[in-house]
């Protein structure tokens, strides 16, 4: 009868797959960051404010830029402008579907407070209890 050879365990671990892994996410962050913070051009006021907590929804958030066009982060076409009521409707919309959601203002220090006024007054027809605005850290 043969005996049989027991075999040591191997205890080391193979990480050369795991590099390969985090290089290849890595690279697909560093191509996809640029892409993220496109969007809309605001110039936001500058607040010695704190910033808020992070909230569990992602926020609703309406951008009005320097020429008064609205734009919202929710649904197709993101970077082309919306009418007021359209916005509001969609508005009204989202919050009928996840209650609670917040919802912040990034107005252009150039836009006409007028239409910040309207656009307040059509998203508190909407439901929207409470508006946060959004600002810059102040820079000295």
């Amino acid at each position: 009868m043969r005996q049989r050879v027991r075999k040591k365990a191997m205890s080391e671990i193979n990480v050369v797959p795991y590099i390969d892994v985090m290089l290849v996410l890595l690279i697909i962050f560093m191509i996809t960051a640029p892409l993220l913070s496109q969007g809309v051009r605001v110039e936001l006021p500058q607040t010695p404010s704190k910033p808020l907590p992070p909230a569990d929804k992602e926020p609703i958030i309406i951008s009005i830029d320097g020429s008064g066009g609205l734009y919202i982060n929710y649904g197709e076409n993101q970077d082309k402008p919306l009418p007021a009521q359209a916005l509001v409707t969609r508005v009204a919309a989202l919050r009928k579907y996840q209650p609670g959601i917040p919802v912040f203002l990034k107005g252009d220090r150039n836009v006409d407070y007028g239409h910040v006024v309207e656009l307040m007054a059509g998203l508190q027809t909407a439901g929207v209890e409470g508006v946060g605005l959004v600002t810059e850290p102040f820079q000295n």
